[in-house]
């Protein structure tokens, strides 16, 4: 473990998702003692997204940029919403130069597959058609996400491939939870890392399914064929038992002919790039930025 990083384990709760209300409490609270980015001369507008039901979305633009990004925060399918991923849509939007759209999609148990997915999509699909309303160049809109983020955004990825959807440029999926078979030689044996354990694992994949059987668009990683999907950045972090799905999942992307860059992250767990004073945590979320500022570019 990462020196920096391990000092701060204690400090982390011990979330287990077994009451969502609860949990939401507690994740509201660890996101607010984030520091926010400067905002100074960006600009940050709240939007409806007409859908069924309608989708709270938070654009943040910086400057004169044209390409976005369709951003899904994380949360484990349960918790967080526009006010929890604040510091890090901003963040990503000034630092990647990108107008980030942030998702405020329904939240299992009470919304469970597809809700959130059909949000996320809506999002998407209203972005592209009205590019030009928001200043945006069509053909430079991404997808991305951290964590059940990151799983929506592969999946918003499929379905727009699948039903020849709106163009996406990029997708970039941080720490992605992809597989809900857990079947890695990571999920086997990380059953006690920091903030995210098999177990918590477990609990997300119950709250987002019910009784229902997993499909590639609740999954990713079961989706038979992964060509024809959008360039990838993928982030993983090397004490998290979603590690393996989502170093899996580049491999099978780059298999099927996709562009990946793939990064996996030593001493670090889910999630630790929050602890902000660490340097491998300004070097991962330097690294994100710079990826989608590049895949961005026009």
């Amino acid at each position: 473990m990462d020196p920096e990083l391990e000092a701060f384990i204690p400090l982390f709760p011990k979330a287990d998702l077994t009451d969502p209300l609860a949990e939401r409490e507690n994740f509201a609270g660890l996101a607010a003692a984030i520091p926010a980015p400067d905002t100074t001369g960006m600009e940050i507008e709240e939007r409806t997204v007409p859908a069924d039901p309608e989708v709270a979305v938070r654009i943040y633009r910086p400057n004169q940029a044209r390409g976005a990004i369709v951003w899904l925060h994380g949360g484990g399918f349960v918790m967080g919403d526009l006010s929890t991923e604040h510091p890090w849509a901003a963040r990503i939007a000034g630092t990647a130069a990108a107008v980030v759209i942030s998702v405020n999609y329904r939240l299992a148990p009470e919304n469970p597959f597809p809700a959130a997915l059909d949000d996320a999509y809506a999002v998407l699909t209203w972005t592209a058609e009205h590019a030009a309303d928001l200043g945006l160049d069509p053909e430079r809109i991404a997808v991305g996400g951290h964590s059940a983020g990151a799983n929506l955004a592969a999946a918003v990825a499929l379905r727009a491939r699948d039903r020849q959807g709106p163009p996406i440029r990029f997708q970039l999926l941080n720490q992605p939870q992809l597989d809900d078979r857990q079947e890695t030689w990571s999920q086997r044996n990380f059953t006690g890392t920091p903030w995210m354990t098999r177990e918590k694992a477990t609990a997300a994949w119950r709250h987002l399914l019910g009784s229902e059987p997993a499909t590639p668009y609740a999954a990713p990683a079961r989706a038979a064929d992964l060509s024809g999907l959008p360039p990838a950045y993928i982030a993983t972090a090397e004490f998290d038992p979603l590690r393996d799905e989502g170093i899996a999942y580049a491999m099978r992307l780059l298999e099927a002919g996709v562009s990946v860059e793939l990064h996996q992250w030593s001493g670090t767990f889910h999630g630790s790039q929050a602890l902000l004073s660490a340097e491998v945590s300004q070097r991962q979320n330097a690294e994100v930025a710079a990826a989608l500022r590049r895949a961005l570019s026009g």
